[in-house]
């Protein structure tokens, strides 16, 4: 997962004393006084400018990160405000190596004393470049902290996102179909947790997503993180299974799951993303019209459903051509 590998961002004191103390160490390592002020001067401008450097870098560039991880992680983090102190983080490694520049021709032919009071002075105004993006600097790892745990799901892979109201058994469709091999995990748009499964077709891995808290009840009772959440889930889902009880055993009277339904057709039918109806339960009801019909609990038609939801896709690897073509 792109966010996952994100090192822990250090705080500007933090940097600092890292920096300094490691020039005075360097420093006293010198046995000529001069040159241990320019030791000294090289080893906090690289240090500083190093790890600024290194923050930035560690970041995917935005502008080529999938769009399903960049409407989710936008959903956490403000995305522009991060790229922003990004920015900044990167201008304060260039400030610290403009400085150390300027400082070195002030530390060659002149006297010891000379040299450390031009050497403190560039200490002095490295620290306060670095200060300068306190904020930045806990703006990032805020946003590293948050991003870090985000659902390890793979846009390249041919996804099935299930959807419907609680208690209409779609985790335990999810959990039937793909096993042992499920996972779930809690993420900062959901409070129940989003449950991952993969099964393989012909040699191909899907993902089956249940996202408990997103599209199991209307849009007007998600809040704003849960809206941008579920619109990444556009970007990812290939085909959508609606799991309903025509029984009412589940609590929520069938008119309102079909509304829901109608809701969640209409949002990814608008990128031309498949929706299936499944009436689950249908050893006790099917007393509704679906694409298709099946109980979990007696495993009656449940490959079936799946099988419908692969042929609905139609997804088709990118195999490189042979040699002979």
């Amino acid at each position: 997962m792109i966010f996952e590998s994100l090192p822990t961002t250090p705080r500007s004191d933090e940097l600092i004393d890292k920096a300094f103390s490691r020039a005075a160490r360097t420093g006293r390592a010198k046995q000529n006084k001069l040159e241990a002020q320019q030791s000294m001067l090289q080893t906090a401008s690289n240090i500083l400018s190093d790890n600024l450097e290194n923050i930035v870098v560690e970041w995917p560039d935005f502008e080529t990160v999938d769009p399903f991880y960049y409407e989710l992680a936008d959903a956490i983090v403000d995305v522009d405000e991060v790229r922003k102190s990004l920015s900044e983080v990167m201008w304060a490694s260039r400030q610290v190596d403009n400085i150390a520049r300027e400082y070195q021709p002030k530390l060659r032919k002149t006297d010891a004393d000379l040299a450390r009071k031009h050497r403190k002075q560039a200490f002095a105004r490295m620290a306060s470049v670095v200060e300068e993006v306190e904020d930045d600097l806990l703006r990032i790892g805020e946003a590293r902290d948050a991003l870090k745990d985000l659902p390890d799901i793979r846009p390249d892979e041919p996804a099935i996102v299930v959807a419907g109201y609680p208690n209409v058994g779609k985790s335990s469709f999810v959990n039937d179909v793909t096993r042992a091999s499920n996972e779930i995990a809690r993420y900062p748009f959901t409070t129940k947790g989003v449950q991952i499964g993969h099964f393989d077709r012909d040699r191909i891995r899907y993902q089956i997503i249940d996202t408990p808290g997103l599209l199991d009840r209307p849009e007007d009772e998600r809040n704003d993180i849960e809206r941008q959440a579920v619109s990444a889930l556009e970007h990812l889902a290939d085909a959508v299974i609606f799991v309903a009880d025509a029984s009412g055993a589940c609590g929520y009277p069938i008119e309102s799951q079909l509304e829901l339904r109608d809701a969640v057709k209409a949002r990814f039918e608008e990128r031309d993303i498949p929706v299936l109806t499944v009436c689950n339960k249908s050893d006790r009801s099917t007393d509704m019209e679906a694409d298709l019909y099946m109980s979990v609990e007696t495993g009656e038609n449940v490959e079936a459903v799946l099988d419908a939801a692969v042929e609905a896709i139609g997804f088709e690897p990118d195999i490189p051509p042979s040699r002979n073509e």
